[in-house]
């Protein structure tokens, strides 16, 4: 609850409410990053793990799981197979978290205007 003091009355103006749904938007989309982050993190510790296997086993062949189904191939295929699947998913991490502190950045921009107009009277803190 706020105080008297910190009550702010000041109208909200288009621009404000503007601002307001753009914060909004700008915190789901940086909410979908984040998760998406943690999935290709996920993806990444699955197919290390998969590549030690593959280092670990005895025969020349082994199975690979590609879309539905599985295909039988030499060990070195499924190295270069999960390597190059890594490196796709690290480019892709590292380009979502670039986007990730885009936003934040945006974010606080917004924040500084919106609280500059209404104190503590708006809560944009999760």
């Amino acid at each position: 609850m706020l105080t008297p003091e910190e009550e702010n009355e000041a109208e909200v103006r288009r621009e404000d409410q503007e601002n307001i749904n753009k914060f909004a938007r700008l915190n789901a989309q940086l909410h979908e990053v984040r998760a998406e982050i943690d999935s290709l993190k996920k993806e990444l510790e699955r197919i290390d793990d998969a590549s030690t296997e593959i280092m670990m086993a005895d025969a020349g062949k082994v199975l690979l799981f590609m879309g539905g189904a599985f295909f039988e191939t030499s060990e070195e295929e499924a190295t270069t197979y999960c390597e190059d699947t890594v490196e796709k998913y690290q480019e892709r991490i590292q380009s979502l978290e670039t986007e990730e502190s885009e936003i934040l950045e945006k974010q606080d921009d917004l924040k500084q205007i919106l609280y500059g107009r209404f104190g503590k009277s708006i809560q944009l803190e999760e």
